[in-house]
């Protein structure tokens, strides 16, 4: 599953970079209600954020299971922890958990780079507008992509074996 989260990430750290170049300097980055935009910045600054966002964020979902290496059991919050999470186990349950959030961190990255689409499209056109039903498509999504996550992580966490 690294070599799909890698290459989600390239592409999408690709995707945003590539796309940027034809925005315009101020770029409408934050929009309201209706897709109005409310809030902008200087284009180098949104490339920028954005591709910290759209590769930092999923990194960090990633590594998530290299802090509950760390963590003693009794900090995390994983069904049936303490079975899961003994020492015979705990390897084992370790690369699971790994494998589960590498997915869900892809679907992220991909959400992210939809959500950057969205804004190349709102700032190519005049006053500025997000599309709130494809936005709103991105989201239910992204929830079924987390609702997908929940019900792996509790088929393999959910019932001691």
């Amino acid at each position: 599953m690294g070599k799909v989260l890698f290459a989600v990430l390239m592409a999408t750290g690709s995707f945003v970079h590539l796309t940027s170049n034809g925005l315009p300097e101020v770029v409408a980055s934050h929009f309201g209600s209706g897709g109005a935009a409310n809030g902008a910045m200087a284009k180098d600054v949104y490339t920028v954020f954005m591709l910290v966002v759209a590769i930092g964020v999923p990194l960090l979902v990633a590594g998530s299971p290299l802090l509950v290496k760390r963590l003693p059991p009794h900090l995390v919050n994983l069904p049936n922890k303490r079975h899961w999470l003994a020492p015979e186990r705990r390897a084992e349950s370790l690369e699971a958990l790994g494998s589960l959030s590498m997915g869900f961190a892809a679907g992220l990255a991909i959400f992210l780079g939809f959500v950057h689409w969205l804004v190349v499209r709102a700032n190519s056109v005049q006053p500025p507008r997000l599309e709130e039903g494809w936005f709103l498509v991105g989201l239910a999504a992204l929830g079924g992509v987390t609702v997908g996550w929940l019900v792996a992580l509790y088929r393999r966490f959910g019932r001691v074996r």
